[in-house]
């Protein structure tokens, strides 16, 4: 979403017609999750992608189709049929794409969402009567656009099946399949410690798309001469810190500076909040000294557990470029649900 929101507003405010492609079902190696957007303009240009190049023109020209009839479509690629050969998807994988005209009443909505770093979820008729028939929602479950043809009825299933969905994907209701789309906030990663593995730690945690925070007491160390593109630094002690930052379903904690004045207090303020992960840059007896600590200002064994340490995936990794990429690994393999068997390591 955020690879194309600039683009399609300025398609938008230069009156330009614009259709979304959205991918709506893989199976196999297809190269691009459910959720995936590229918009395409009559003249025709095009931004995003939604095969990595296999299935682009076909959806283009159908795109361009849409434009003509003003009808959303839904496309099915797949290596057993003989359009998948003419369109380039010989790699195994199969897909589906909904593409449609671009309402840019509820576009404007859900880009106010992308660029706030706000959750919300789209549920969309792709196959059915009602094709074309959506309903934005927000975090709360309210709705904040909805197209004309719904009656009440599927009004409360769309809203049913967008509250109690955990990911992007296809839903039915009734005889009609509904694809439900989110946009989730960026991944928030907060560094505690503005040591020296933080900085190209923060460099490619920002490249592939979180947003990073750091937390140093010691302005010295966090300092926007060492950080030039990081979001947010506060130089506060973790247990003020983290509270402003906020700690939810999105927020990933790297605790990097050794001082147990710092560390602990990150620790103490962020094991209760459940947030999906926390690591720390330690050795084991250091760590055995930690958890005494913790255990003596009141947290539980089951809390202490959820301590990723030595942090991040074992590499043989020395450089902190190398120990930056170990801990980025382990980062994403957790907010990709991966299972976290043992410190130093991903299943």
């Amino acid at each position: 979403m955020l690879d194309i929101l600039d683009m399609i507003n300025d398609w938008i405010a230069a009156d330009r017609r614009v259709a979304l492609a959205t991918v709506v079902k893989t199976w196999g190696s297809a190269p691009r999750r459910e959720g995936s957007k590229m918009g395409i303009t009559a003249e025709p240009a095009m931004i995003g992608s939604v095969s990595g190049g296999c299935v682009e023109g076909a959806v283009v020209e159908e795109a361009l189709a849409g434009f003509r009839d003003g009808a959303p479509r839904l496309l099915k690629f797949g290596v057993a049929d003989d359009q998948a050969w003419e369109v380039g998807l010989t790699c195994g994988g199969s897909i589906e794409v909904f593409v449609e005209p671009l309402d840019t009443i509820w576009w404007d909505a859900l880009a106010e969402l992308a660029a706030g770093d706000h959750f919300g979820v789209t549920i969309t008729v792709v196959e059915g009567d009602l094709i074309g028939e959506k309903v934005l929602l927000d975090a709360r479950g309210e709705v904040l656009f909805q197209t004309d043809n719904l009656s009440q009825a599927h009004l409360e299933t769309m809203k049913a099946l967008g509250n109690s969905s955990k990911k992007s994907g296809l839903a039915t209701m009734g005889d009609a399949r509904v694809m439900v789309d989110m946009q989730v906030e960026r991944p928030h990663l907060i560094l505690i410690g503005g040591v020296h593995v933080a900085i190209p730690l923060e460099a490619m945690a920002t490249q592939v798309g979180f947003r990073v925070s750091i937390v140093d007491p010691r302005a010295a160390f966090a300092s926007r001469e060492r950080f030039p593109n990081v979001a947010q630094i506060l130089h506060s002690y973790p247990d003020k810190a983290l509270p402003q930052l906020g700690l939810d379903r999105s927020t990933y904690l790297a605790v990097l500076t050794h001082d147990p004045k710092i560390d602990d207090k990150a620790l103490i303020t962020a094991l209760p909040a459940n947030i999906p992960y926390i690591g720390v840059l330690s050795s084991g007896r250091t760590h055995k000294q930690r958890v005494a600590r913790l255990k003596e200002a009141g947290l539980g064994d089951e809390l202490i557990a959820r301590i990723r340490t030595p942090i991040g995936i074992d590499i043989g990794a020395t450089t902190p470029e190398e120990i930056a990429v170990c801990i980025l690994a382990e980062i994403i393999a957790a907010r990709n649900g991966l299972r976290l068997d043992t410190p130093g390591h991903a299943r």
